[in-house]
């Protein structure tokens, strides 16, 4: 199948100008300034995209795709993620995790659901584990789940300042760190350890104490829910400073945002002016977790669920309340996540690298996204399903 994009205006996502996009197969093979259909040629798909901006498909690195939840007991456990869940909100890449249960929610699970997302037409990787240390991995070490096991890029996600967590010590954390690190090392994927942080006001203190006591990188760790409350998100820039990565979380309920959640958008605008690099900033939905509220006991009193199409909205917002370029917001839901996952097919419109493309309107409202090459979404309307959808 050959399918040419015209007339669109590009964001790679540093913004290239008016170009044309061919697409063979699942890759991405040329970005010209014009690019003509030849005369008695193959059948091509022309999409005209004039008017339209044409920006790299999005990547949402953390996602309960098997579900999450259960602090409420079992009828608190929340539902799988449903392919068009993400076709509908752009996501044509996603990382699977599993949360606070690790129990009910096993890493057969995970795997087998993130082959089922790939089998229906968008790419899925996962992490090893979940809050808990000792991680429970699939084939007993961390290592070999990261050199034997395609699907698994990483560990985590792993709790630290959380009622939730197993309260880890920093060789434990060490150890696991230094686990993935060879591990990825070995297999050439990222190896990182992706850091569930609550609202502890020990912050990410776990963190700095691994790496001011070993030689392990900060750049090892990869924390998450940063814009969770204020005071967390001030140790997020001063972390960020230190160059560690720093993710926010978009899935939110306005409770949480009068109680002094910092808002993606100006969470980022926030960083931006601190002098933290774009680089170092990434987005993601949380989707499918709880959004459990706790009193001050730890008693659960309220539970709502994740959505991944908070992705882009959050960037949307960014760009339209907070007057970031599109392609400086862009970077934290494509290039960023691309580069820190080494997930290097992904998150550029470059040819060689795989066609995930998305259209939007002049309001940023999702029009079109093509995932590898397959055109899953057309004028707002998901042309692909999912198997029980």
């Amino acid at each position: 199948m050959l399918t040419l994009i015209q007339n669109g205006e590009v964001y790679a996502p540093n913004y290239v100008g008016k170009k044309d996009i061919l697409i063979a197969d699942e890759k991405i093979c040329y970005i010209k300034d014009k690019i003509d259909v030849p005369i008695n040629f193959v059948d091509f798909k022309v999409y005209d995209a004039s008017g339209l901006k044409v920006v790299p498909g999005f990547i949402d690195s953390h996602v309960h795709i098997t579900g999450g939840g259960g602090e409420g007991s079992y009828k608190t456990r929340t539902p799988e993620l449903q392919l068009t869940d993400a076709t509908l909100s752009g996501i044509t890449t996603l990382v699977g995790v599993i949360g606070t249960d690790g129990t009910t929610r096993t890493m057969a699970n995970l795997i087998a659901k993130s082959r089922a997302l790939e089998e229906e037409g968008i790419t899925c990787y996962v992490h090893t584990g979940s809050y808990q240390v000792p991680v429970k991995t699939v084939t007993g070490k961390i290592e070999d789940d990261l050199v034997l096991i395609d699907k698994i890029i990483g560990v985590g996600e792993i709790a630290i300042s959380d009622h939730r967590s197993s309260q880890p010590t920093v060789e434990e954390l060490a150890k696991l760190a230094s686990a993935a690190r060879i591990g990825g090392m070995l297999s050439g994927k990222a190896g990182i350890v992706n850091i569930h942080v609550g609202d502890s006001h020990r912050h990410l203190n776990p963190i700095l104490d691994v790496v001011s006591s070993t030689d392990l990188p900060i750049k090892q760790f990869y924390p998450t829910h940063i814009n969770r409350n204020p005071h967390l998100f001030e140790a997020g820039i001063e972390y960020a400073k230190k160059g560690g990565w720093v993710d926010f979380t978009t899935s939110t309920i306005p409770k949480f945002l009068a109680e002094g959640e910092v808002s993606c958008s100006h969470g980022l605008k926030r960083m931006l002016e601190a002098g933290v690099s774009i680089d170092q900033i990434t987005f993601t939905s949380d989707g499918q977790a709880s959004l459990p509220n706790f009193n001050g006991e730890g008693e659960l009193i309220g539970l709502k669920v994740g959505k991944v199409d908070t992705l882009f909205q959050a960037v949307k917002e960014a760009v339209q309340k907070e007057n970031i370029p599109l392609e400086i917001a862009l970077n934290v839901i494509t290039s960023n996540p691309a580069n820190i996952l080494k997930l290097y097919q992904k998150g550029e419109l470059t040819p060689g690298k795989d066609a995930d493309v998305v259209l939007l309107d002049a309001d940023l409202t999702i029009k079109s996204v093509w995932a590898k090459g397959r055109q899953m979404v057309e004028d707002g309307v998901a042309l692909v399903k999912g198997t029980f959808e």
